[in-house]
């Protein structure tokens, strides 16, 4: 770490909070609502699936669209998102999506045939997209000092990673106790309380005047379209497939023309500065391999303990439990690691622990027990989890500009989105490829040591890209270290 951790200014700490501390507190809790409820989207309706395919008729292979129509439009749609925060104002751009997201849930809740599920879905994630870049953002402006900034990213990352756990549990009771249906009606009030809310408690910030760049705009969003249309259907068309090669080789088109685009426009879509930096590349990839293994979890886990163990869906759900309470807990701690440690040790202790849970979990039998096979991996994974989070999201927005955190809020989701659909791809290939017809354990355990690949790549990424900065890169491991002294 560098000398700036102990520099003089971390002795004159203001004691007093500040004039505004009640209110920026009340907007961060609503925007923090707003984060959960899409990230919620994204597991909530998993245990519910064969509910949804007895009620609606889904086929085998069209029923995953209820998970990826989402992911479709999320991952594809962010950069932009982000891109019209920064220009439209990110208020008014995280209710614009936020509205959409409300309205694709009340149509999703209604839907009578498969056509209609999946059309709400996509506009669910359309609407995600939109609010999503503009919710980190918001925390990163509202917050009235450095302290409660960091304590914010940590809340933020408790919120995506463990409300991403949290879904199996919520959908599991709302399955069991009324309908899936109301897997998606959930969202209709949370929705509107925080649009009738967030105007009062969260300010609009600055728009960025500029010229658009409409290219930027299309060759990103088309571009992340394609390559997460290709990687989510591998499972299905495989990794050589007409379909598969040919959506990698448009979006790699589609990107380059978006690297040549920016590097020229006054206004780009997408800053090259934000990809220039080392560090910041580093993280964005620790998180996508992270994301990817964490997959394996909500993918694999639920089969696992309906088909072979017995669990109904709520208990499925609450299975989950261990790996949500493990990102909470270290959530409360993440920012005083960070000042005496620094982000790179906390990313490579996390990336070494998830490695290790998920070997473990490559280890189960079909006459094992849920305590004897999933809860010490799956407590490892949670704390895990949330020891990395906090850190990256930290690495990847030190030294950006306000009038640019949208764009690089965006980014980080993207790489989210993208590494995502990564690890159901490979995890999903890997288990079809390895599985006995009628028997789930032998190819789940070669499922789950390509997550602990994807986790030990995390490790070595960590400790490759991001290891300790030369004399050129000490501005950036300052604002990064600096901002987070303060927070314990």
């Amino acid at each position: 770490m560098s000398a700036s951790v102990t520099s003089p200014a971390r002795t004159t700490l203001p004691t007093e909070l500040p004039p505004d501390a009640g209110r920026a507190a009340t907007g961060i809790a609503i925007v923090l609502v707003a984060q959960l409820m899409l990230v919620l989207d994204a597991t909530v309706v998993n245990v519910a699936l064969p509910r949804i395919d007895a009620d609606l008729g889904f086929g085998p292979a069209s029923l995953s669209w209820i998970l990826n129509g989402y992911t479709l439009a999320f991952g594809g749609l962010l950069l932009l998102g982000g891109r019209l925060g920064d220009v439209f104002g990110r208020l008014r751009v995280f209710e614009i999506g936020l509205a959409v997201f409300t309205v694709g849930s009340a149509l999703g809740g209604l839907a009578q045939t498969p056509g209609q599920l999946v059309a709400a879905r996509t506009l669910q994630g359309v609407g995600a997209a939109l609010a999503a870049p503009s919710v980190l953002a918001l925390l990163t402006t509202s917050a009235p000092d450095e302290a409660a900034r960091n304590r914010a990213f940590a809340l933020f990352g408790a919120v995506s990673s463990g409300g991403a756990s949290i879904g199996p549990l919520l959908g599991g009771a709302l399955t069991d106790v009324g309908s899936w249906r109301w897997t998606l009606f959930i969202n209709v009030p949370l929705g509107i309380g925080v649009l009738l809310l967030a105007r009062l408690y969260v300010a609009e910030t600055s728009r960025r005047p500029g010229r658009f760049d409409v290219v930027g705009a299309l060759t990103a969003t088309f571009g992340a379209v394609s390559l997460v249309w290709a990687l989510i259907g591998t499972p299905e068309h495989g990794w050589t497939s007409a379909r598969t090669l040919g959506g990698f080789a448009l979006g790699i088109v589609l990107l380059a023309v978006l690297a040549r685009t920016e590097t020229r426009h006054p206004h780009p879509m997408v800053q090259p500065h934000l990809v220039r930096n080392r560090r910041r590349v580093g993280a964005l990839a620790v998180m996508a391999l992270m994301i990817g293994a964490n997959l394996s979890m909500f993918f694999l886990v639920v089969q696992y303990v309906q088909r072979v163990l017995g669990f109904g869906p709520l208990a499925a759900g609450v299975a989950f439990l261990p790996f949500s309470l493990g990102i909470f807990a270290m959530s409360r701690v993440t920012p005083r690691l960070m000042t005496r440690f620094g982000p790179r040790a906390m990313m490579m202790t996390g990336t070494a622990a998830m490695t290790v849970g998920y070997a473990w979990l490559s280890t189960i039998g079909a006459t094992d027990t849920y305590f004897a096979a999933v809860f010490g991996p799956m407590v490892i994974a949670g704390l895990a989890t949330g020891l990395v989070f906090m850190p990256v999201t930290a690495t990847v927005l030190a030294g950006v500009e306000p009038e640019h955190a949208g764009s690089a809020s965006g980014l980080l989701q993207t790489t989210q989105q993208l590494g995502s659909a990564v690890g159901v791809a490979a995890i999903v290939s890997v288990y079809a490829a390895g599985a006995v017809p009628g028997e789930f354990v032998p190819g789940v355990q070669a499922a789950f040591l390509t997550s602990a690949a994807f986790a030990a790549l995390a490790l070595l990424v960590a400790a490759i890209v991001l290891r300790p900065a030369r004399e050129s890169q000490v501005a950036d491991d300052e604002l990064v270290e600096v901002a987070v002294a303060e927070a314990a």
